[in-house]
């Protein structure tokens, strides 16, 4: 039987190596730096039995990092209390200028025992591949635009210029097929470029045919088909908002949602003045990146098109009517906001944080029905 009834553990994780340190339930008690350990599962499993010595009870903590969360997975599968918390939550000391990784373990093992840490969420394995599938054709369609600036910015310099919009539209690829550089070395140039953009192009089919394929048997599927009835929510934008935040659900309100997105705008105030600045751009970038650019189609009178009337078919009449509203009020938000002389990337801001709040409504109906 250990000499504590429960010991919290802060764990700095690293790619090679874990430094690790633990506190007692005391608060008077030093804690105590163990040192580095391996990420095998032997070395955990020895570590879990050393402190299993000391205490009936472990808290685990460490920071979200590149390395992911199969250490919290294998943690939890063992039955051990593991949380995960964002390295920009945790409390630091203005004047502490000094970060180690002994500094940076104890420093977790205090907090958790203070209960100053909060957990992230951490979503199940198959959200996170779901996520993993988002995230690539994200890339994918990132390098397409990138190959494509590159061909076009070379046939600028050669003087060679497409009359009409060149969009990559059938009559524009026709255009591109035909031409023909000056000099050899630059036909070779020409030549992988355009290669280079046709991979990218069939690298952004695949991933996205995968995407639609693999959608149809998730758990979050019902709540992807749900979030297509807003406008400018299409079957990307939808599947990406799902596999970024998980269960909608876990926000007790569309404010705290909205914040955790960081669509909020910052604040600054003191006595009587109080000072609003940009938004904070906390949390999940991917998914605010997709929301604000759902948000300009809202710039356009409220109607329902025919593309959205074919996705509105299948779902529920509360859905269908929280969609509605959705397109009322915010494109007439749109309007005033404009007429009032916002920036146009500030009034959609200020839509996308709006958006948020009828995906929160839209996802709660979606898990009442369920």
């Amino acid at each position: 039987m250990g000499q504590y009834s429960t010991v919290f553990i802060g764990l700095d994780v690293h790619k090679d190596f874990i430094s690790v340190a633990y506190a007692p339930e005391r608060r008077s008690a030093e804690v105590i730096f163990l040192g580095p350990i391996g990420t095998r599962q032997r070395d955990i499993d020895k570590l879990v039995r050393s402190l299993k010595s000391k205490a009936r009870q472990l808290l685990f903590a460490y920071e979200a990092g590149p390395c992911g969360y199969s250490l919290y997975r294998y943690l939890t599968k063992k039955g051990l209390n593991c949380m995960v918390v964002a390295p920009s939550l945790i409390p630091k000391r203005a004047g502490d200028r000094v970060k180690t990784d002994r500094r940076d373990a104890v420093q977790l093992a205090r907090l958790l025992r203070s209960g100053d840490l909060n957990p992230i969420y951490v979503p199940r394995p198959e959200d996170e591949a779901i996520r993993d599938l988002c995230r690539a054709r994200e890339d994918a369609v990132s390098d397409l635009k990138a190959a494509k600036v590159r061909l076009k910015s070379f046939l600028l310099r050669l003087d060679i210029r497409y009359v009409g919009r060149a969009n990559w539209n059938k009559a524009h690829l026709r255009w591109i097929s035909r031409v023909v550089c000056p000099i050899p070395a630059q036909q070779i140039v020409f030549q992988e470029y355009l290669r280079a953009v046709s991979q990218r192009t069939e690298q952004v089919a695949t991933l996205e045919t995968e995407l639609e394929e693999v959608t149809k048997s998730w758990r979050l599927y019902p709540l992807v088909q749900a979030l297509q009835g807003l406008r400018g929510v299409k079957f990307t934008t939808a599947v990406t908002i799902a596999a970024e935040l998980g269960d909608i659900t876990r926000f007790a309100n569309p404010r705290q949602f909205m914040a955790y997105l960081g669509l909020t705008p910052s604040e600054y105030s003191s006595g009587n003045t109080r000072h609003l600045s940009r938004i904070t751009k906390a949390g999940n970038s991917h998914a605010r990146r997709a929301l604000v650019e759902s948000a300009w189609a809202y710039r356009y009178p409220a109607k329902v098109s025919p593309s959205i009337q074919l996705r509105l078919e299948s779902l529920p009449k509360l859905v269908q009517d929280i969609a509605w509203k959705a397109q009322l009020r915010l494109c007439k938000r749109y309007r005033r906001l404009s007429a009032r002389g916002k920036n146009h990337n500030i009034v959609v801001t200020a839509i996308a944080r709006e958006l948020t709040g009828f995906i929160w409504a839209i996802a709660h109906e979606v898990r009442l029905a369920a």
